[in-house]
């Protein structure tokens, strides 16, 4: 059983300390459930390891609040540590800081994202009348395949439950707003040979050799940098594997290449797909998974609302969220949380705890009206 009379900060704390990879979040969504369900002002619905808890007051509007209760696995980081500033950090990251250059709570998901998680669970609780009604959603297995996503368990199952006008998905921002989110697309590019015996290489034809133009197109790439609602995007196209070979002594006969496009999200899943073909003209490409972005929609009255309560510069997402779920649903989204992206997952992983207060000030404010 969780407390949720405590501090957003010694709630993250107990979070952390609640074991809840992928695929095993059944303690935390029990501790979770169990906490909610005190209230009389929430209806709380448990699906699998995902808890939805909502408000039905009859407002004009609904507002829905989403934080992933997984962490990726544990890399001896799976105890919260609070550091002060100026004290030794318990792992040193790419940074090569020695010493906190703030408070900070350091463990697995502190960032990503169980301080998003505290800051909706106290604001489920702390504000009984919303001027919005809320839907908060905690799932399961965001940091897995997406077949396994609790808000695609809701989708399939429950769907009028992730009904909304506007949404904010608590995923590490820096305690600032990341609007919409790129697309996400992989690709394999083939490249064809002939065997041979390596000592008679000039009979057979190198498909890894013959992989050089894929790389000189990469090279070359020039991204796209479109601005949608002032928000400057930066595309990204990027080989992430090559695989090839037979033997030590035969030449290959193919050779692939995977590669990553992350698109704007002014560009439809079809359209990258098409982008992709065409670049690499000539070879065989092989599109093995695609999912559109969602664009920022700034200038939505929701949005306009939620930024002006935040008082901070909406930024673009760079990378691909859950808002893109709740976009191909019709709800616009935005992203803010605690934590910065960048030690997410990492075994350095941690959470300024002036990112905590900020985002639950913000949260708290926006949800009361004030």
């Amino acid at each position: 059983m969780i407390d949720l009379s405590v501090d957003v900060v010694d709630l993250t704390a107990a979070l952390v300390a609640i074991s809840s990879e992928s695929h095993a979040e059944g303690d935390i969504a029990s501790s979770v459930e169990q906490a909610l369900g005190g209230y009389e002002h929430l209806e709380v619905i448990r699906l699998n390891n995902t808890v939805v808890a909502r408000t039905n007051l009859g407002r004009t509007r609904r507002v829905l609040v989403g934080g992933h209760l997984d962490t990726v696995p544990e890399a001896d980081n799976g105890r919260p540590t609070f550091v002060r500033a100026g004290e030794p950090v318990p792992v040193i990251g790419p940074d090569g800081l020695t010493t906190a250059p703030e408070d900070r709570l350091y463990g697995l998901g502190a960032s990503d994202m169980k301080g998003g998680v505290a800051v909706a669970l106290l604001c489920a609780v702390g504000v009984g009348n919303p001027v919005h009604d809320v839907t908060y959603v905690f799932y399961e297995c965001e940091e897995v395949d997406g077949r396994f996503s609790g808000l695609k368990l809701i989708a399939d199952t429950r769907p009028e439950l992730l009904e909304a006008d506007f949404a904010v998905l608590m995923e590490p921002s820096e305690a600032g707003i990341e609007a919409g989110c790129q697309g996400t697309l992989r690709a394999d590019v083939t490249t064809k040979g002939v065997r041979a015996h390596s000592a008679r290489g000039w009979l057979g034809d190198n498909a890894i050799h013959n992989a050089n133009e894929i790389l000189a197109r990469l090279n070359a790439f020039v991204p796209e940098q479109p601005v949608i609602d002032g928000l400057t995007y930066r595309e990204g196209l990027n080989a992430v594997s090559i695989r090839g070979g037979v033997a030590g002594n035969v030449i290959p006969d193919e050779c692939v290449v995977t590669v990553n496009f992350r698109y704007a999200p002014n560009r439809t899943g079809e359209q990258a797909v098409a982008f992709v073909c065409d670049f690499f003209s000539g070879f065989e490409v092989t599109v093995t998974d695609n999912a559109s972005g969602a664009l920022p929609g700034l200038d939505l009255p929701e949005a306009i609302e939620f930024v002006a309560v935040a008082g901070s510069e909406p930024r673009p997402k760079f990378g691909w969220t859950d808002v893109a779920r709740m976009a191909a649903r019709g709800v616009p989204a935005l992203n803010f949380g605690p934590g910065s992206p960048s030690v997410a997952h990492a075994r350095h992983e941690f959470v300024p705890l002036d990112d905590l207060r900020r985002c639950h000030t913000v949260m708290h404010n926006w949800l009361a009206g004030e």
